[in-house]
């Protein structure tokens, strides 16, 4: 009852920080950025001078369509370049991936791309949800830390790795991290109630997250700042692969697409501190009870053995790049 609480006042009270940090000089990179909180957040980095702002999209012609509003609206010409990048295909994160480290510079990988599904379908090898927001979520985060490591270097500022996360991962039971085997349980039809999927989807980004901010730090390598980020419900197009009942609280409660960027663009010039951390309003904030718990570090070594697994059979050597 209080995190539903909280959730009610959050979406009608609490008013985000218009963004005014600059980015000058900056290339950054926000997936799914043809529309929603992607292309809000792109525009912003567009406005506080960035140089180069790549929109990493499935559809070519709804980011040039995307990258001329950004243009008209901030009067910036020749900053924002379209890429394509599908996270359903292990294959384009890969070279999308390669294309990336020809870059001069990177500065800000912002993975907000995502889906919200109820129907079953698969991608790859694992259940849609599963493998756009979480396996190519860091299939494509591992592959560019070394361009990120090797820019911060270069421009003494420190790089970020940003996810979209959401407050629903601490919604769900995920009573798969009981099985032997996390994925083949999340990818059992049978046994899979989807209309938990998202919520899970979203907490399997949790345990990677503060895994990988550990590691690092750990490892002497704590130079790049990896965090991810709560914007509350806002509308956007996530709704569109989802049930009527989200539809209808987006049309009660959520906020704007361009308030809810806001937290997107927080969490990209946040400092050391938000390394490993959970953002929600623009503030550091305490994840879920199954991250927390006593329970928590058992399922984040699960999860991470699991996953690292799993990449470094789609691209070897990738666990690597830590």
């Amino acid at each position: 009852m209080a995190a539903l609480l909280n959730f009610f006042y959050t979406q009608l009270f609490v008013k985000l920080p218009y963004p005014t940090h600059s980015f000058s000089g900056q290339t950054i990179i926000v997936t799914g950025s043809n529309t929603g909180l992607g292309l809000e957040a792109a525009r912003h980095f567009t406005r506080l001078g960035a140089a180069k702002v790549i929109l990493a999209v499935r559809s070519l012609s709804k980011g040039e369509a995307a990258k001329e509003s950004i243009e008209n609206s901030t009067d910036r010409k020749g900053v924002v370049e379209v890429w394509h990048l599908d996270l359903g295909n292990y294959e384009s994160v890969k070279e999308f991936a390669k294309k990336a480290e020809g870059l001069a510079r990177l500065d800000i990988l912002v993975e907000n791309a995502g889906i919200a599904r109820e129907v079953w379908s698969v991608l790859e090898d694992n259940e849609a949800t599963i493998t756009t927001n979480v396996v190519s979520t860091f299939l494509l985060g591992l592959l560019l830390l070394p361009k990120l490591r090797e820019s911060g270097q270069m421009s003494n500022v420190t790089p970020h790795v940003v996810v979209t996360c959401s407050e629903v991962h601490a919604w769900s039971p995920f009573t798969e991290r009981k099985s032997e085997n996390i994925f083949d349980a999340l990818n059992d039809k049978e046994s899979t109630d989807m209309a938990d999927r998202y919520q899970v989807s979203k907490l399997l980004q949790v345990y990677p997250c503060r895994e990988l901010a550990t590691r690092a730090r750990k490892s002497g390598k704590s130079d790049v700042i990896i965090n991810y980020l709560n914007p509350g419900l806002c509308h956007s197009e996530l709704a569109r692969d989802s049930g009527f009942g989200l539809a209808v609280l987006k049309f009660l409660f959520a906020r704007s697409t361009e308030h809810g960027s806001r937290s997107l663009v927080h969490a990209a010039e946040a400092g050391e501190e938000t390394n490993g951390e959970y953002l929600s309003d623009c503030h550091i904030a305490q994840p879920g009870p199954l991250v927390t718990s006593e329970e928590g570090p058992e399922i984040q070594k699960k999860v991470w053995d699991e996953l690292s697994a799993k990449l470094e059979k789609i691209q070897p050597g990738i666990m690597g790049n830590m």
